[in-house]
């Protein structure tokens, strides 16, 4: 989630410098099942475009139509949206519906959030009532500073009203080694995930950040002299097509103890790289090994590169989310329980 509201941070700011209003609608409480849950958020403004979305496409109407009075005075306000008697969703959504200002400061704190992969928080104050007009609102809590969106918000209300709270983790962040044809696919279908994409090379045939769509960073390096910056929400693939530099960046990994780590190839191709490793590194664990999948990707029948992309972004995800992949017309009761 954080990814959306990157973006719809971005749009606010070039809807400002353009004298254009903006207003964050928060899904902030939820009764029943719906498409998308409290936390999802998206940017209403003045000339009546719209960024990112709280539902499947059957709630976004109404909430422009509600925050029309938002625009006009400037105050927040709660809707409701009951989808037990319409098409599509089977609960009732409370809405938040603030006024977005947003400033330079703010700005410089965000930006620096997002490049240092730090954790912030999100809390909205608010009352299951429809139509309830107040100074309700939401700060956004940095390591070192707090930021509220409306000039209006009345912070007592944060005693005194239901309170929605929400801490974001940094963009996912994947790492791709390799610069041939596959891995430009992998790139790009990542970047429309939202996920933070930067690329390893061969220093013998560096490529450039305009060959890789979506891609933040892209550099050219060789496995004895590349900086391998790695967290807890970055996964690793493999896509050399050279066993000699697969070796030696998984011996540089083992370090670092990433989640994942995906590598092409065979399943032959896996046995014989772990016994190298163990000859290279006798005192290898048991955990790092169980973190390296190869042949990368779910068994999904992918041939084509792109079907290969969704095969390992689909695996790491599962990883991610600690989930078993299975058909979900399988599942029971609520997919998200």
């Amino acid at each position: 989630m954080t990814h959306e509201f990157k973006d719809i941070v971005l749009q606010a700011k070039l809807n400002q410098d353009r004298g254009i209003k903006n207003v964050l609608a928060t899904i902030v409480d939820l009764q029943g099942s719906s498409y998308r849950k409290p936390g999802v958020r998206m940017l209403l403004s003045s000339d009546g475009k719209m960024v990112g979305a709280v539902s499947g496409g059957c709630v976004e109407k109404e909430v422009q139509r509600c925050a029309q009075s938002v625009f006009e005075s400037g105050i927040s306000k709660i809707m409701t949206y009951d989808g037990r008697y319409r098409l599509g969703c089977e609960g009732i959504l409370y809405i938040l519906l603030e006024p977005f200002i947003i400033d330079d400061t703010f700005l410089k704190n965000f930006e620096s959030c997002l490049q240092h992969r730090e954790t912030f928080t999100i809390t909205s104050s608010y009352k299951k009532e429809d139509e309830y007009i107040g100074n309700v609102g939401s700060l956004i809590e940095f390591t070192t500073t707090e930021y509220s969106f409306s000039p209006n918000l009345d912070r007592s209300t944060f005693e005194s009203h239901e309170v929605f709270n929400q801490k974001l983790q940094p963009c996912f962040r994947l790492l791709i080694i390799g610069g041939e044809h596959d891995a430009v696919k992998l790139c790009k279908a990542a970047s429309l995930l939202g996920w933070e994409v930067d690329v390893v090379t061969s220093a013998k045939d560096p490529k450039e950040l305009s060959d890789f769509p979506g891609a933040k960073s892209v550099i050219g390096a060789s496995p004895e002299l590349v900086d391998l910056s790695i967290d807890n929400d970055t996964a690793v693939v493999l896509m050399n097509h050279n066993y000699v530099q697969d070796l030696k960046y998984l011996l540089k990994l083992k370090e670092l103890e990433p989640f994942y780590i995906g590598i092409l190839g065979s399943s032959k191709r896996r046995e014989q790289l772990q016994n190298e490793l163990l000859h290279y590194a006798p005192d290898l664990t048991e955990e790092f090994l169980d973190t390296i999948y190869s042949p990368a990707g779910l068994n999904i029948g992918a041939i084509t590169p792109e079907e290969i992309a969704l095969s390992i972004l689909s695996e790491i995800l599962a990883e991610t989310r600690k989930k078993e992949p299975i058909s979900l017309r399988k599942i029971t009761g609520k997919i998200n329980a």
